[in-house]
């Protein structure tokens, strides 16, 4: 009987391991990713663009940004890149960005700042992730 049921809870187990591993990553990212912050009234111009500046600009502005994606203004980053939208305005568990910034996503590709990126720009930390949160939970402003 223990051998049949160990049966059952190995087959379960890789069938939740294989079937269930979108559903899984899902549950995992959002667990990884850090609490937006506590803070009110965050806009692009007061709290977004100084991190933007700092991290992202020096790649994703110009004439050929990368993923066609500028972030050198509030109104190009809210119109995204050349794979579409990367803020979901209200929603920032959802938004490609913050999963991008939180390194997150299975695709290390995506993750942002590239870990071996030419500029030697370091990760965003988990309050400079909290603040792009929170903007984009109250609107992307």
């Amino acid at each position: 009987m223990k051998m049949k049921n160990s049966i059952k809870l190995t087959a379960i187990a890789l069938a939740a391991t294989f079937g269930l591993a979108a559903a899984a990553s899902a549950a995992d990212a959002a667990g990884q990713i850090p609490p937006a912050s506590t803070k009110q009234g965050v806009t692009y111009a007061t709290d977004i663009k100084s991190i933007f500046d700092n991290s992202c600009v020096k790649c994703h502005s110009g004439d050929k940004p990368k993923a066609r994606l500028k972030l050198d203004s509030l109104e190009n980053a809210l119109k995204g890149g050349k794979d579409g939208k990367v803020i979901t305005t209200g929603d920032s568990a959802k938004s490609f960005m913050v999963k991008c910034v939180a390194h997150v996503t299975s695709d290390h590709d995506s993750w942002m700042p590239p870990a071996h990126n030419k500029a030697n720009i370091g990760p965003l930390t988990p309050e400079q992730i909290g603040l792009i949160r929170a903007w984009i939970d109250q609107g992307a402003k």
